[in-house]
């Protein structure tokens, strides 16, 4: 068996189904009701060579943030879920990516210990339907359900569509790198010998 995971979360604002293949081949099946989101999940998806499959409805009449929120919840929980006991995997991951004249960099350990450190800003108000302010609940989202610290930093600025999406090509090459399996680990890549 891979590894793996389906999650369904359903509460009074949305209703959200994700299944996700660690070891996959990219290819991605996304739909948020949000445009420019379902765009940056399926190069999320893409970089980090994830299987990944969402189906998400929720309260778009009021806005997109719980929409938003809730997917990094339940994609958070289907990492978690995906990586049982983490053995074998390399933990850490990181990259600096580039997209036009905007850079990010992106680091994060699957040690468990959830943290979020955000230093980016957006100019634009709105990419689509998708409000630039739900970006860093989405991955504040995430960190906290998975057991991620994470690190995303803007290093350079410029159009917000580049900023964005170079920020979900990087968390998904730098996830890609720390859910890697290293034959040469036994058991978890700890001192303490355990995650």
């Amino acid at each position: 068996m891979g590894r793996t995971a389906s999650v369904e979360r359903t509460t009074k604002e949305t209703e959200i189904k994700i299944t996700i293949d660690l070891d996959g081949q990219g290819e991605s099946r996304v739909d948020t009701g949000i445009g420019f989101f379902d765009h940056m999940l399926t190069s999320f998806a893409r970089h980090g060579l994830f299987d990944l499959t969402v189906e998400a409805k929720g309260d778009l009449d009021v806005d997109c943030h719980h929409t938003v929120e809730d997917t990094g919840i339940v994609l958070g929980t289907a990492v978690r879920q995906a990586l049982g006991d983490k053995a074998g995997i390399a933990r850490f991951g990181s990259c600096m990516l580039p997209m036009d004249e905007t850079l990010v960099l992106c680091a994060l350990d699957l040690g468990g210990r959830p943290y979020f450190k955000w230093n980016a800003s957006f100019d634009a108000e709105r990419l689509g339907t998708l409000e630039t302010e739900t970006i860093r609940e989405f991955f504040y989202a995430v960190t906290y359900t998975a057991g991620i610290n994470l690190h995303i930093r803007q290093m350079e600025e410029g159009n917000t569509h580049h900023l964005c999406e170079a920020m979900f090509k990087a968390f998904g090459r730098a996830l890609r790198a720390a859910v890697e399996i290293d034959p040469r680990i036994t058991g978890v890549l700890s001192t303490k010998g355990e995650l």
